[in-house]
């Protein structure tokens, strides 16, 4: 017979994890500290671009300025696997948000000493990114040694819809911060959010067991685990034409829907000729719309290519609203919509990557995502903020709403897929059970990137799921962020 729970153990459970388990709370806020400080400072710089500092040329300023700040999470992803496979975790966060927050404190000193020139605000740029390129996947790779095994799912899905709400933070603050205090006064809270999150990394406590274990197990791997690694890409893709095919409608959808980070502080200043209060509103509206598609993502009925094509359009439509009609609250709203659509497809696809996707093929296949998907963002800043100086912001408008249309009609009409070998399906060509569909039922983990943002992932397809855990995450669980040994 087993022994009852005792009622003060029992009182513990149900409490947040965050609250129950000290060393992952204390990592976690940390993580949230770092994403809050890199969107602010990123939001901040692109509105001081647009409405200050690059007159006439603040589209192609903004755009580059964006690629900058993406880029090395997609160049540096193979030397962060090695980094986290080499360095002990603890040290490794601890160092990438000590270095962000030495990176920010010397533009802070810069900017208060002298006029700051347009290319100091790159370098910082470089600088942070490159720091949360090698946090983000590490925290997310370093959650076995932070919890108990029963915990790493409620970890896992803990972590990811809270990314969200540490994006939507920094994006409402930074024009904000810019109109009131400056380059300075922004780059001095990135500084004490970096500072502070280095802090708190340094006091928790790293359990080294489970990285033992799980080295163990991948030398128990022995051939089969080589096999695997020898499988190229076009190996795998080879074997599942209907993945290859959502790739590559989502990466021509990435192209169009990135770009709206570029193009809301253009709109703000050219055509609304509002303030940092209007991009902090803009920035609130796409936020909040993608926190709420993550968490209702799960629930919304029908197939995951309907659901997918479905979003696409209504993507498609709502960014033409602005291009039609430039009101704040209509705006808005688009923005809203814009943000669910983006967050319910990012549950919905992830999901059902990790039912197709093998085992063994996962890391390769998750980390060629994330560069095939983060390598549009800087395509998308330049080519739009190069467009941003010759067109109107409307225009631009209009361009990323027929931008999406091809990307949902491809999508509709992909052919149904063979079933993976060794992975199951998640799509059963309509077949019912109790009257739910089987390729509706959401089991995989709700793992991305970025993202992600969350930095500017709010608007992007999640990335880097690469070590999320194989079981199924809490179905509340939001859209994904970056995760895994590569971002």
């Amino acid at each position: 017979m087993t022994a009852p729970t005792p009622p003060a153990a029992a009182a513990s459970r149900r409490l947040p994890l965050v609250l129950r388990n000290r060393a992952f709370g204390t990592v976690w806020l940390g993580q949230v500290l770092t994403q809050a400080g890199i969107r602010m400072f990123q939001v901040g710089i692109s509105w001081w671009l647009v409405s200050d500092a690059a007159a006439g040329e603040g589209g192609f300023a903004a755009g580059l300025f964006m690629a900058v700040s993406t880029l090395p999470a997609v160049v540096l992803a193979p030397l962060v696997a090695r980094a986290i496979a080499r360095f002990a975790h603890r040290s490794l966060l601890r160092t990438a948000a000590g270095g962000a927050g030495t990176a920010a404190a010397a533009l802070a000193a810069w900017a208060c000493a002298s006029d700051l020139p347009v290319a100091a605000a790159y370098a910082a740029a470089l600088a942070l990114a490159t720091c949360q390129a090698f946090f983000d996947p590490c925290l997310t790779t370093s959650v076995p040694e932070l919890v108990d095994d029963e915990d790493i799912e409620a970890a896992t899905g803990f972590e990811l819809s809270t990314q969200s709400l540490a994006s939507l933070g920094g994006a409402l603050l930074g024009a904000l911060v810019v109109d009131a205090a400056g380059v300075a006064g922004l780059a001095v809270g990135c500084a004490a959010a970096y500072a502070t999150a280095a802090l708190l990394v340094a006091t928790a406590r790293f359990r080294t067991a489970a990285a033992d274990v799980d080295a163990g197990a991948a030398l128990d791997a022995g051939a089969g685990g080589e096999e695997a690694a020898r499988r190229t890409l076009r190996q795998i893709l080879g074997a599942m034409p209907h993945v290859r095919g959502i790739l590559l409608c989502f990466t021509a959808a990435n192209l169009f829907t990135t770009a709206v980070f570029v193009v809301m502080p253009l709109y703000t200043a050219s055509v609304l000729h509002g303030d940092g209060g209007t991009v902090a509103l803009l920035e609130a509206s796409l936020g909040v719309g993608t926190l709420i598609g993550s968490f209702t993502g799960a629930r919304v009925p029908g197939r995951p290519a309907v659901v997918g094509t479905a979003c696409l359009g209504a993507m498609a439509a709502a960014l033409a609203v602005p291009g039609l009609i430039a009101a704040r609250p209509v705006i808005a709203g688009a923005l809203l919509v814009t943000g669910w659509c983006v967050g319910v497809i990012g549950v919905r696809f992830v999901a059902l990557f990790q039912r197709l996707v093998p085992a063994a093929d996962k890391p390769a296949f998750f980390a060629v995502m994330q560069a095939v998907l983060g390598a549009t963002f800087p395509v998308a800043s330049l080519l739009f903020g190069f467009l941003g100086d010759h067109l109107s912001a409307q225009a631009l408008c209009l361009i990323q709403a027929a931008g999406l249309v091809p990307a949902a009609l491809a999508l509709a009409l992909l052919p149904g897929h063979a079933h993976p070998a060794g992975g199951p399906s998640a799509e059963t060509g309509g077949t019912e059970t109790g009257g739910t569909e089987t390729g509706d039922t959401e089991a995989g983990p709700e793992t991305e990137t970025g993202g992600t943002e969350t930095g500017p992932d709010a608007a992007r397809i999640p990335e880097s799921v690469a070590a999320a855990p194989a079981a199924p995450a809490p179905a509340s669980s939001p859209a994904p962020t970056r995760a895994g040994g590569a971002r």
